[in-house]
C-alpha cells in the first residue's frame, strides 16, 4: 500500500523522515506474524502504529485489543491476560476467560510492557514461543493463535541489565523493531499538525480557524514538546477555546505554552508522595533525599561548631568530654554522608572543619595526618597514642538501603503497609513486590 495512502487511512500528520521510515517498517511487517516492539517517548502515537500493522495484517477481520499493562495491578494481571477458574483465589467466584483467549486469531497490543512483572514475563514468554498458556488456578495447557504487539517508552535494553526486564522476552518481542521519532525531531512536521488540530477544533467548537503570525509559530517550533503530539494538540484545543483573536502573536502564544526545565536532577515530592506526572516518587529518589538530607545535617552541624570554635569564651567552658561527644556526633554523620563507619573515641576533627576555622584559634591535635582521609578510631583517650586503626567501608549498595530505609520503615508504622509505603513515597503495591523481592516479613 502506498505511504500516502496509509497517511490519509489512519490520519497522520507529517513528512519527516524518521517517521516514514517508521510507516514504511510498520507496512512491510503487517503481512507477517512477526512481533513487533514499538519503541518511542509517551504521546507519539504508537497504539497508532499497532492498529496500522492489524488492519494491514491477514488478521484484519479478527479481534484486536489494546492492554496497558502499567494500569492492571501485579496481583490480578495474570487473571486478565490468561484467564482463571473458580475459586483460584478470594473473589474468583466464577471463571473466567483471559485476553488471550478471547482474541484468539487476532491481535493483541500491550502498552507500557516494560511494567509487567517478571512472573507474568515468563508467562507471556511461553506464549510467544509455543502459543501455549494456563489459566490462574488451573494445570490444563490451553492453546492460542495471538499476534503480540509490545510498545514502550523506556529503555527495555537498559532493564534487563539490571533485572527489571527478561531479556530473552526482550530478544522475542524485538523480532523487528520500530521507533516512532518525537514530535522535537519533527519540527517541520509541528507547523502542519496545529493547523490540522485548529480547523478541526474550529469545526468543534463552531469559531473560525486560528492563525498563527511567524514569530509565534516559531515558538512552537523551538519548544521541545515533552508531551509530544498529545500536549500539541491540548495546546492547539486550548488556544482555541480560550483566544480572543484568531491571529495569535508571539506574547499570546507565550502564555499557553508551559515553562520548560530540562532538570533531571532528583526533587523532592509534594506531600502527597506525587510528583507532577502524578506517578509515586520512586526508590531511588528515596535514596537521594535521604542523603540530601544527611548532607544537609553535616552542615549545620559544622556551623554550629565553627562558631564555638570562634568564641573562646565557649570553648574554654567545654570540658573534655564535652568536646570528645562533640566530636564524636560530627564523625558519625561525616563518615556517613561519605558512606563509612563511624569511628568514636579521641578521634581528630575532620580536615574540612579546620579548614573553615581563622588561624589564630588553636585546633585539637593531630588534624593535619587526617586532611581527606576516613575518620580512624583512636586507641585511648586523652591523648594516648594510637597504635593501629582500621578502615571500615559501609555497603553503598542501593538495594542494601533501600531494604533497610523499607525494614525501618515498617517496624516505625508497627507493621502497616498502607503507612510505611506512605511514608516511602512508593506505592503499596511496589512496597508489595519489594518485601518478597528482599525476603521481608511485614
Amino acid at each position: 500500500m502506498d505511504l500516502q495512502t496509509v497517511k490519509n487511512r489512519f490520519n497522520i500528520i507529517g513528512n519527516s523522515a524518521g517517521l516514514n521510515y517508521a510507516l514504511n517498517v510498520a507496512v512491510q511487517v503487517a503481512a507477517t506474524d512477526l512481533s513487533v516492539l514499538i519503541v518511542g517517548e509517551s504521546g507519539v502515537g504508537k497504539e497508532v502504529f499497532s492498529q496500522i500493522i492489524h488492519s494491514l495484517s491477514s488478521r484484519k477481520h479478527n479481534k484486536f485489543i489494546a492492554v496497558n499493562c502499567g494500569a492492571i495491578p501485579e496481583g490480578t494481571i495474570d487473571s486478565e491476560l490468561f484467564g482463571h477458574e473458580k475459586g483460584s483465589f478470594t473473589g474468583a467466584v466464577d471463571s473466567r476467560k483471559g485476553y488471550f483467549e478471547t482474541v484468539n486469531g487476532g491481535t493483541i497490543f500491550l502498552d507500557e510492557i516494560g511494567e509487567m512483572p517478571i512472573g507474568t514475563q515468563a508467562r507471556l514468554l511461553r506464549v510467544l514461543e509455543t502459543g501455549e498458556y494456563i489459566r490462574v488456578g488451573s494445570s490444563k495447557v490451553q492453546k492460542t493463535d495471538v499476534r503480540v504487539i509490545a510498545a514502550t517508552n523506556r529503555d527495555l535494553y537498559e532493564s534487563t541489565q539490571n533485572g527489571k526486564f527478561r531479556e530473552d522476552l526482550y530478544y522475542r518481542l524485538s523480532t523487528v523493531p520500530i521507533r516512532v521519532p518525537a514530535l522535537k525531531d519533527r519540527k517541520d512536521d509541528i507547523s502542519l499538525l496545529f493547523r490540522k488540530f485548529v480547523v478541526d477544533f474550529a469545526e468543534k467548537y463552531r469559531k473560525p480557524p486560528l492563525q498563527l503570525e511567524p514569530q509565534a509559530m516559531q515558538l512552537l517550533a523551538n519548544y521541545p514538546w515533552p508531551g509530544n503530539v498529545r500536549e500539541l494538540k491540548n495546546i492547539a484545543e486550548q488556544i482555541s477555546v480560550l483566544s480572543k483573536s484568531n491571529l495569535i502573536n508571539a506574547e499570546e502564544m507565550q502564555q499557553f505554552l508551559p515553562e520548560y526545565h530540562n532538570n533531571r536532577l532528583p526533587v523532592l515530592a509534594p506531600q502527597n508522595n506525587q510528583g507532577a506526572s502524578g506517578e509515586f516518587m520512586n526508590e531511588r529518589e528515596i535514596l537521594y533525599k535521604l542523603f540530601f538530607d544527611m548532607k544537609k545535617d553535616v552542615g549545620e552541624l559544622k556551623k554550629m561548631f565553627g562558631e564555638i570554635l570562634q568564641n573562646p569564651a565557649i570553648a574554654n567552658s567545654l570540658n573534655d568530654y564535652t568536646k570528645e561527644k562533640l566530636y564524636q556526633s560530627i564523625n558519625e554523620h561525616e563518615a556517613s554522608a561519605q558512606g563509612l563507619k563511624p569511628y568514636y573515641g579521641n578521634a581528630a576533627l575532620p580536615q574540612s572543619f579546620h579548614e573553615e576555622q581563622p588561624q589564630s584559634h588553636q585546633t585539637p591535635q593531630n588534624t593535619s595526618a587526617h586532611q581527606n582521609q576516613p575518620v580512624i578510631l583512636s586507641s585511648g583517650r586523652d591523648g594516648e597514642d594510637i597504635h593501629s586503626h582500621e578502615e571500615v567501608e559501609e555497603t553503598l549498595n542501593i538495594m542494601d538501603k533501600e531494604k533497610e530505609l523499607i525494614t525501618k520503615a515498617l517496624k516505625k508504622h508497627r507493621g502497616k503497609r498502607k503507612d510505611a509505603a506512605y511514608d516511602l513515597g512508593i506505592s503499596e503495591r511496589t512496597l508489595y513486590r519489594k518485601l518478597k523481592e528482599y525476603h521481608i516479613d511485614g
